[in-house]
C-alpha cells in the first residue's frame, strides 16, 4: 500500500517486544504526523532504539501494527527505504574519503538526490568539503552523518541521540540544522537525553517508561496544568526549610512578607525566599520517578499474591 496524502509518516499501535524474560515495549502508541518533529524520551533501556530499529524494519516486533510511511517495515520492498534517512547513535566508519566524495557516492544511490553542494550548504560542511572525514571534529562527523541521511530528500528522519558528546556551540549549530530540515516538511523522530534539546525541537515529545508512553504533548503543556504548579520555598524563623505548591505564587510571597512584617522583621523578606516553576526536566523526571514507584508496588503486590496463594495451596 502506498502511502496516502494524510497518512501519518509514523503509526504505532500496541507493540510489543521481548528480550528472553524482559519485556523491553509493552503495547507502545505512537504516532507522527507529516513535517512533525517528535522528541522521544527515556531513561536508558527503556526502549527507545529498540522502538526505532523496529521502525526502520532491522529488528522484529513480537506483536502490534507498525506502519512506516504506510507501509509494514518487514514486508516492505527495499525502494521503501528510500523514503527515510536515518542517524545512528554512532558515528560512522568513512575510511580516507572526504565528505563530497561520499556524499556524492550515496547520492547515485536514490532516484532525486539533493545536489552535493546543497547538502554540504544545509549540514554546515562546505568549508571542509575535502577533508578526510575520519580527520573532522566529532561534531562535523555528526553533520556527515546527517548528511548522509538526508541526501536521498527523505520524508522521514530518524536520529538516534545525534548530539551526544557535542560541546554547548555545536549543539546548537546543529539543532539550527535541524530546524532547517523541518520547516522543508521533513518529519523527524528523535531520541535525547538532553531536555533542552527536546525543548527546542520538538513539536510533541513523548515520555516512554514501562515499555509505554505515559505521557504525551507539546514540551510546554506536557504533564498537564498540574505538574507546571510553581513551588514557593522558604526558611521560617526556626530555620526549617518550607515549601508551598500553589498557582498564586505571588500571593504566597505577599502573605509571608505580611507575616514577617508581623514578627518584627523591617525588611519583611522572608530567609531564602524562592518561587520555581517546573520546567521540562522537572516534569520529566517526577514522571519518570512516578511510574518506577509504580511500577514496583505492581511487582511487589504480585509476588505478594504468588506468596500467599502458595502458601494456601500448602495448607
Amino acid at each position: 500500500m502506498i502511502q496516502t496524502e494524510h497518512e501519518a509518516p509514523i503509526r504505532v499501535r500496541g507493540l510489543t517486544k521481548r528480550y528472553g524474560q524482559r519485556s523491553v515495549l509493552r503495547g507502545l502508541d505512537l504516532d507522527v504526523a507529516a513535517g512533525e518533529t517528535y522528541a522521544l524520551l527515556g531513561p536508558n533501556g527503556a526502549g527507545k532504539s529498540t522502538a526505532i530499529e523496529i521502525l526502520e524494519g532491522t529488528r522484529w516486533p513480537d506483536t502490534g501494527e507498525v506502519r512506516v510511511l504506510g507501509r509494514e517495515p518487514l514486508t516492505a520492498p527495499r525502494s521503501w527505504k528510500a523514503g527515510f534517512g536515518t542517524v545512528a547513535q554512532t558515528t560512522g566508519e568513512y575510511g580516507p574519503y572526504s565528505p563530497r566524495e561520499l556524499i556524492s557516492y550515496f547520492s547515485r544511490l536514490y532516484a532525486q538526490p539533493r545536489g552535493v553542494d546543497e547538502v554540504l550548504e544545509l549540514v554546515g560542511l562546505t568549508g571542509q568539503a575535502q577533508a578526510r572525514a575520519a580527520q573532522l571534529s566529532g561534531g562535523q562527523q555528526r553533520r556527515l552523518d546527517v548528511a548522509l541521511g538526508i541526501v536521498g530528500r527523505p520524508r522521514l528522519l530518524f536520529l538516534d541521540e545525534p548530539t551526544t558528546g557535542f560541546d554547548p556551540a555545536a549543539r546548537r549549530q546543529f539543532w539550527d540544522m535541524l530546524e532547517g530540515l523541518s520547516s522543508e516538511g521533513v518529519s523527524i523522530l528523535l531520541t535525547t537525553h538532553y531536555l533542552d534539546e527536546a525543548a527546542r525541537l520538538a513539536d510533541r515529545v513523548g515520555v516512554l517508561s514501562g515499555g509505554r508512553i505515559v505521557a504525551e504533548g507539546p514540551p510546554a503543556e506536557l504533564g498537564g496544568v498540574e505538574a507546571r504548579t510553581p513551588v514557593v520555598s522558604w526558611r521560617d524563623a526556626s530555620g526549617e526549610r518550607r515549601e508551598e505548591r500553589t498557582h498564586l505564587p505571588a500571593a504566597v510571597a505577599a502573605r509571608l512578607r505580611e507575616a514577617a512584617l508581623a514578627a518584627g522583621d523591617p525588611t519583611g523578606e522572608p530567609a531564602e525566599l524562592e518561587i520555581k516553576r517546573p520546567g521540562l526536566e522537572d516534569i520529566y523526571l517526577e514522571l519518570i520517578r512516578s511510574e518506577t514507584e509504580d511500577a514496583q508496588r505492581a511487582e511487589h503486590a504480585k509476588l505478594t499474591e504468588h506468596v500467599e496463594s502458595g502458601t494456601e495451596a500448602t495448607r
